[in-house]
């Protein structure tokens, strides 16, 4: 009596018989340049060449996954399926050539990680020291970005954890605590902290400066804008919309105007400098909590393991500093 066919194990098979790597590194090119005739340039081969191993490629995977269009190969909904696990293969791939020439080098392993620009000069410290204070030594990448830019390199494997405000998107596989809470305060030139001081919270008032925020449609965006129309005010067209810290610190120091929300440690270590100070008023709400992030499969990792534990005990820590005890 006839089996009942499984066509993706029929698939698993042909994948795991057939496939190379080199395929996968040929579909990332066809997808970055969209023509053949440049994958064939870049490959240093010939452009039949290329279509030759596209439709092997293509006939491993059982699907057709470029279309010609007027804008060059564009994937099919099968393709993008095979890019995103394509780039996630050749990224775990460059990952374990990394951490085998830090092993040869003498290094005890890698650590890739990933920060926000407003984590606390005492916690990047206490990360990196824990890092790098090891026998042997440890080697490490670090990467700065939105927490959704970090999430989005964790999830694509080009990271191992990160430190980053709470993320409420999806990405299947991350592991999220939270760490740190941080206060929000305004920060001006402090050449103006006494004239931009003057009398109670003013939404309308402040709405009238020049305002530093971050890019429209990110998390920290839409959180400042609703604070305004939670106020009854317009939310303010911003004069510098940034994530980067040398540019607002650039800018509140030269615009006599010039205010933004930022956590109030961080202001802290910018007022020791003489040139930012945060204006005298409380603000009623929270920023979203700092978290340490990582991937269900690397919670278990000794290394992310230890790195996670030493952050969370050095905001403990910062967090009783913060209260006077």
């Amino acid at each position: 009596m006839p089996t009942a066919r499984d066509p993706a194990a029929e698939l698993q098979h042909a994948l795991l018989s057939r496939l190379k790597l080199r395929q996968l590194s040929l579909l990332q090119a066809i997808d970055r340049h969209r023509t053949l005739g440049r994958v064939a340039a870049e490959m240093r081969v010939s452009q039949p060449a290329i279509t030759k191993a596209l439709r092997e490629a293509e006939d491993i995977f059982g699907s057709t996954l470029f279309e010609r269009t007027s804008r060059g190969l564009v994937p099919t909904p099968s393709g993008e399926a095979v890019l995103h696990y394509a780039r996630r293969w050749l990224a775990e791939l460059e990952s374990t050539t990394r951490v085998l020439t830090s092993l040869e080098a003498g290094r005890s392993g890698r650590v890739r990680l990933g920060l926000t620009q407003q984590v606390p000069q005492q916690l990047l410290s206490a990360a990196l020291t824990h890092l790098l204070d090891r026998t042997p030594r440890m080697a490490v990448m670090t990467r700065e970005g939105t927490t959704d830019e970090l999430v989005a390199s964790l999830v694509a494997r080009e990271l191992d954890c990160a430190i980053g405000r709470s993320y409420d998107g999806d990405a299947t596989g991350l592991v999220q605590e939270a760490i740190y809470q941080q206060e929000p305060c305004l920060v001006v030139a402090a050449k103006s902290v006494k004239r931009l001081s003057r009398g109670p919270l003013d939404w309308a008032r402040l709405a009238q400066l020049d305002w530093i925020l971050p890019p429209p449609n990110t998390p920290m965006r839409r959180t400042y804008n609703a604070i305004f129309v939670g106020a009854g005010v317009q939310p303010p067209v911003p004069m510098l919309e940034t994530t980067s810290m040398r540019s607002m610190e650039t800018v509140l120091r030269t615009e006599p105007n010039a205010i933004a929300i930022l956590a109030r440690d961080v202001v802290m270590e910018m007022e020791q400098a003489g040139h930012l100070a945060a204006l005298p008023y409380r603000l009623s709400w929270s920023l979203p909590p700092v978290s340490f992030f990582t991937l269900k499969e690397l919670v278990g990792h000794p290394m992310v393991r230890s790195l996670r534990a030493m952050v969370g005990e050095t905001a403990r820590g910062m967090q009783r500093s913060a209260r006077g005890g």
